[in-house]
């Protein structure tokens, strides 16, 4: 079992997301991660000293607690304590799970969780020399898989997967196509806007990277990895981007959105793409989410194959998957994504969605989380 039966999920919130470089380019992670929690608290009604902890995902630090520092920024009390975890891409989804997890055994009663990153601000990563003649080298990511042949580069373990599921490079063109469609469409309905929450002075208050992508720029889009027939291109890769997002979580007698049951996921490593199809698949087979009621499912969108894989292998129906838009619209903040597929589904609570929804999310080294809810 998942053992965060009896935990709803009562406020959920996001910055902006921003391609690296762009308006947070100046703000390190928990910089952006602590105007978010003084939201969450406000929306719930909740004083800040009656949190039990806070549990945050980031995968670029290389070290530090990020989540401690968010939340001392934000006001939160020495005495809550705060701790930061790694899972890489699926850090903020399983953050959310660990928070739950408290809460549904008894440990905790309040805690806010969630996912943190900042691309733009994050460390320049060396080795230490072993003698004096060496000198430092630099890295762009640590190893996930302790046999290399095992440990693909994820943009070329993607394109390996369009290859050998046949996605043709206009396939995926018009799956990003898609992604920014909604996205836009959200956006420009009145009344439905997403409360989108800002660091003071950021002067940005929605996602800059979503726009009406047109299908003769997708196509055109030059190959950044694989081959001409099935390659990947910047339209079908997620871009690098700098955002935070966060939940609050209590026991079952709040209003709030009811969390099902949550699963973590491990895979062959070769092939890290399938583990949001894994989590997913855990998510039905234990009965945390019923496919006959499945009105919402969040699929993150690292690339578009990737995506395309899991959303064929579960066989969601299209108008359920990622009905705001994916990462392929708005950019990829690497340990924050998985909490912002949460706060996607909140959002539908809040819009008063019927019936169950899920999050799902893959990660390199070969893991993958899922979150399952009740609408209604």
């Amino acid at each position: 079992m998942s053992g965060i039966s009896g935990v709803r999920m009562i406020a959920a919130g996001r910055t902006p997301v921003v391609p690296r470089g762009g308006a947070f380019k100046s703000l390190q992670a928990d910089e952006l991660a602590a105007p978010v929690f003084k939201q969450l608290l406000q929306d719930a009604g909740i004083v800040a000293a009656s949190l039990d902890h806070v549990i945050m995902g980031n995968a670029l630090y290389g070290g530090g607690n990020p989540a401690r520092m968010a939340a001392l920024r934000a006001g939160v009390p020495d005495h809550v304590p705060a701790m930061t975890i790694d899972t890489q891409c699926c850090s903020g989804l399983d953050a959310i799970l660990w928070g739950a997890r408290l809460v549904g055994s008894g440990a905790a009663g309040a805690v806010i969780a969630g996912g943190l990153e900042s691309f733009s601000r994050s460390p320049i990563r060396m080795t230490r020399p072993v003698s004096r003649q060496e000198r430092p080298k630099e890295y762009l990511r640590p190893p996930f898989a302790p046999c290399p042949d095992r440990d693909p580069d994820l943009a070329e373990a993607a394109a390996d997967l369009a290859r050998t599921r046949g996605y043709a490079r206009g396939q995926q063109a018009d799956f990003a196509v898609a992604s920014h469609r909604k996205a836009m469409e959200f956006a420009e309905k009145p009344g439905r806007e997403r409360r989108l929450i800002t660091p003071e002075g950021a002067g940005i208050t929605i996602d800059p990277f979503s726009r009406n992508l047109s299908g003769r720029s997708a196509h055109r889009a030059p190959v950044l990895s694989g081959d001409g027939e099935t390659g990947l291109s910047a339209a079908t890769i997620a871009v690098e981007a700098d955002a935070a997002a966060a939940v609050l979580l209590v026991r079952s007698d709040h209003e709030g959105l009811e969390i099902t049951g949550g699963v973590s996921a491990g895979v062959d490593p070769a092939r890290p793409a399938e583990g949001g199809t894994a989590a997913a698949a855990r998510l039905f087979e234990r009965g945390f989410v019923d496919r006959a009621r499945l009105s919402h499912a969040e699929v993150m969108e690292a690339f578009a194959p990737q995506a395309m894989a899991t959303i064929e292998d579960l066989a969601f129906a299209p108008g359920v998957v990622n009905p705001f838009g994916g990462a392929l619209a708005r950019g990829h903040p690497i340990g924050a994504s998985g909490a912002i597929l949460a706060v996607n589904l909140f959002e539908s609570h809040r819009l008063g969605a019927k019936g169950d929804g899920l999050a799902v999310i893959a990660a390199a080294g070969g893991l993958g989380a899922g979150l399952g809810l009740r609408f209604s």
